[in-house]
């Protein structure tokens, strides 16, 4: 089902550009507070909330101004008492959690009377509801003790069944949501809004000495969420922008610090693969990755143009050195089948000497070829180890003889070394067979540490190194001995050996005989 379902995808998956993929993503996530404010009513409940504190506030001061009334006393009125304590009054509505009650249903007809101290305080607070009214736009109803409306319409009628007025007459403050009925529809899609066919009621106890004389019910619809929008626009008008300047900015930067240099190293990567080189230029904003992969991609670059140019030299150098003993070969074969039958033994014999020298340096060359090959694709080992000491004098005492004689100059103590054992007494015996042919008496060998590298030093009293052969004496099939048999690949095997552990071999200046020095890791703490 898996498998499926990605193939599903893999078929009808578009292959986009990165630019593209970048600006969707910071797209959405631009328009993401945006849906969130709409769609899950974040702000249609904040402004349910504030319509429901607009209407606590009101309902607090009418309350108190009628208490106030009530009593006679003066509008001043007098200091708290020291136990007081101020919050804020939390919320009690929520469009998620709260029910929405039905309509309020109209007043009930009552025949007891309304209370006669309650309508002299009504009397008197009619200016205060009145300058209310035309401010806030809430409907305002101030019930006696028994539940009966004091003013408008329903005035003499009973409103004591409803749930909001008993809590009131109780001594709590109620505020309840009930759909509106008189709700007219101004916006298209007004029908988004849950909030807009609802109106909030506030119910209020008008207190005096301790006992609830009335009560005030004060009632308004929320703030309608496309009218909250439209008040607000140029706030929102500015954070939209804001947000598209700032995507816009983004999608800059993210495109010269990521997709440009991509795509310049894209084009360098084709160039490379059809044998022309270029090199890419770094971007003006640095990314640790794209600036790592640009590092990365010169190195390769570089180990392919010298991996190509090794190639090339390497054919040209074998099919120079094959040539030679195959063309003598090729001769002699000739010779033997146009004059064997009269060719004297002694010069038969030559012939075939020559023949069998030439294939014995041909199969020499084969194998120091395939080491060669070996060496150069050998990757050191990270736990690779050897203790110098011991492999040092392995070697001086298997080259040894009686006309050869090495010198070890070692000190007490040597750290291990980070090569491995095998590699590192073939390096050193290349070296001291190197002296031994060219000559040489006598081979001194020494050591010594420098920081995290141990030098080994080997200096012969031979003719040492011709000035003009020191920089091709690494160089395959280069050889100043080639009539003895020598290949020339020693000392670049010897070389690629120590590459594949870090460490390196060179030739130094020297008044007299050859001078080799060999710089090897020591093995690190932890490795």
């Amino acid at each position: 089902m898996i498998l499926k379902a990605k193939a599903w995808i893999a078929r009808h998956w578009p292959v986009l550009r990165l630019r593209t993929i970048l600006f969707g993503t910071l797209l959405f996530v631009a328009a993401l507070p945006g849906l969130g404010a709409i769609f899950l009513r974040v702000y249609e409940n904040a402004l349910v909330r504030r319509t429901e504190a607009e209407l606590v506030a009101q309902g607090a001061a009418l309350a108190a101004s009628a208490s106030v009334v009530g009593s006679g006393l003066t509008a001043t009125p007098a200091a708290p008492a020291a136990t007081v304590r101020y919050h804020d009054r939390m919320t009690e509505v929520d469009l998620r959690s709260s029910p929405i009650l039905p309509p309020r249903p109209s007043a009930a007809p009552t025949r007891d009377r309304p209370d006669g101290a309650a309508i002299a305080i009504a009397r008197r607070m009619m200016p205060a509801f009145a300058e209310t009214k035309m401010t806030t736009l809430s409907s305002i109803l101030m019930l006696d003790r028994r539940g009966i409306v004091l003013n408008g319409r329903e005035g003499g009628r009973s409103l004591a069944a409803l749930p909001e007025i008993r809590a009131a007459l109780a001594g709590r403050s109620v505020t309840v949501l009930r759909e509106n009925e008189g709700m007219v529809t101004r916006y298209p899609l007004e029908w988004l809004s849950r909030a807009s066919n609802i109106r909030l009621h506030h119910a209020r106890p008008i207190s005096l000495d301790g006992k609830v004389i009335g009560v005030l019910l004060v009632s308004r619809s929320p703030r309608a969420l496309f009218l909250g929008l439209y008040e607000d626009r140029g706030k929102i008008a500015l954070g939209v922008v804001a947000i598209f300047l700032l995507l816009v900015l983004l999608s800059a930067v993210l495109s010269r610090a990521i997709v440009r240099p991509i795509e310049g190293l894209s084009r360098a990567t084709r160039e490379l693969a059809s044998g022309r080189r270029i090199t890419p230029r770094h971007p003006s904003l640095q990314v640790v990755e794209i600036r790592a992969l640009y590092q990365d991609f010169e190195q390769m670059a570089d180990s392919i143009g010298k991996r190509s140019r090794y190639l090339r030299d390497f054919a040209s150098s074998l099919s120079h050195e094959f040539k030679t003993p195959l063309a003598g070969i090729s001769g002699a074969i000739e010779l033997l089948q146009d004059h064997g039958v009269d060719m004297a033994p002694a010069d038969r014999e030559r012939f075939l000497g020559n023949m069998a020298a030439d294939a014995q340096r041909l199969s020499r060359m084969v194998r120091r070829l395939m080491e060669l090959a070996r060496a150069d694709v050998l990757v050191g080992e990270s736990g690779a180890r050897a203790d110098a000491g011991p492999v040092l004098a392995a070697v001086a005492d298997a080259m040894a003889n009686e006309t050869f004689a090495i010198g070890l100059h070692l000190p007490g103590m040597m750290p291990p070394l980070a090569v491995d054992a095998d590699a590192l007494e073939s390096v050193l015996a290349t070296l001291c067979e190197n002296a031994r042919q060219a000559g040489a008496s006598r081979l001194d060998i020494s050591a010594t540490r420098q920081d995290d590298q141990v030098w080994i030093a080997l200096a012969d009293d031979g003719p040492g190194v011709p000035e003009a052969d020191r920089d091709r004496i690494f160089d395959p099939f280069f050889t100043s001995k080639r009539e003895k048999g020598g290949t020339g690949l020693g000392l670049a095997i010897a070389r690629s050996l120590l590459d594949a552990y870090r460490g390196k071999l060179q030739l130094m200046p020297s008044a007299r005989g050859a001078h080799f020095r060999l710089i090897c890791p020591i093995v690190q703490a932890g490795d």
